[in-house]
């Protein structure tokens, strides 16, 4: 007889699912995984399942006890293993005493919270959720920092777990399926396996973390509406120096190539010295510089030209002026 069994799980928020129509029975001694790539709602599913999250449709009967789910049931930092026990026993109506007598799965009882490997995080959650008593253990991110031998230690806590009778469920983003009774795949398509380094330049959370789905502030932030700030950017009129910047003439250090004079020779060709500057093809440096220089002549003419005539239009009778 099942343990635990959900019927048309689902959850929604902000009007999008996060998974929806998920069944599911685990039976005394089942193994249960829940996999996929980050971000694809593993956790969301596991506490669903363990009625530690509110569902927005189906239902589950049974229940669960948390083993180590990363910032859910975290250990205390500044407690120590055995001081875990003792309030783990206090809150589940036990008394303090029976700590000594608890099995620590090889923990070293003086370790503080924030000593703890990955590893030992997880050995101490089934610890704890162990002295509840419970028919289903629940434990998130099996796979995440552990080496190959703890990771084979860790499988062996699960099955002994499970020959006792317990069922487990797990997340993860891949599992050996000869490992677990059922396996619940997340996100559509399998999880990438890890890549070697020698594969390429991507290590294996890099890759997952491109196909993960987008969350929900992400979704929200393409479709969010502009503040008044960036509305009024859009329609304020522009400065007086931008205006001036469209349309102010070239100066002298700046002649207008496109209108400048060719030379009695022809148009300038481009010699060996020719480079890229800012993405634009420049002409040597010393002709370019020679051409500018008779632009500038021509310039300073047109003044004093003007100039001769301001002079001699002042010196006219005020009735002959035009």
């Amino acid at each position: 007889m099942p343990v635990l069994t959900a019927t048309g799980v689902g959850v929604r928020r902000h009007r999008r699912w996060l998974f929806r129509d998920l069944d599911v029975a685990a039976d005394p001694g089942d193994i249960v995984a829940i996999v996929g790539p980050p971000g694809s709602g593993r956790t969301t599913v596991l506490l669903a399942l363990a009625r530690r999250f509110k569902l927005s449709a189906g239902s589950v009967v049974g229940s669960a006890a948390l083993g180590y789910v990363p910032e859910v049931t975290s250990p205390e930092p500044v407690l120590t293993v055995l001081e875990h026990v003792r309030e783990r026993l206090l809150l589940v109506g036990r008394s303090p005493r029976q700590a000594a007598e608890v099995p620590l799965l090889g923990l070293d009882p003086a370790l503080k919270g924030y000593q703890l490997s990955p590893y030992q995080r997880q050995v101490l959650g089934l610890v704890l959720a162990r002295l509840e008593n419970p028919r289903v253990v629940a434990l998130d991110g099996i796979d995440e920092g552990l080496d190959h031998r703890e990771s084979a230690s860790l499988w062996g806590l699960l099955a002994d777990l499970a020959a006792e009778g317990l069922a487990v469920l797990v997340t993860a983003r891949e599992v050996d399926p000869a490992r677990v009774s059922t396996s619940i795949r997340l996100g559509g398509t399998a999880a990438a396996p890890p890549v070697s380094p020698s594969a390429g330049p991507y290590p294996a959370d890099e890759l997952a973390a491109q196909d993960r789905p987008e969350t929900e502030d992400e979704l929200a932030a393409h479709d969010r509406p502009e503040t008044e700030d960036e509305l009024a950017a859009h329609d304020r009129p522009e400065t007086e120096d931008e205006l001036a910047a469209h349309d102010r003439p070239g100066i002298e250090d700046e002649p207008v190539v496109h209108d400048r004079p060719e030379a009695e020779d022809g148009p300038a060709e481009a010699d060996d010295a020719e480079a890229v500057d800012g993405g634009r093809t420049v002409a040597g440096r010393g002709e370019e510089a020679a051409e500018n220089q008779a632009v500038v002549a021509e310039n300073q003419a047109v003044v004093a030209e003007n100039q001769a005539v301001v002079a001699e239009d002042e010196d006219l009778p005020g009735e002959e002026k035009s």
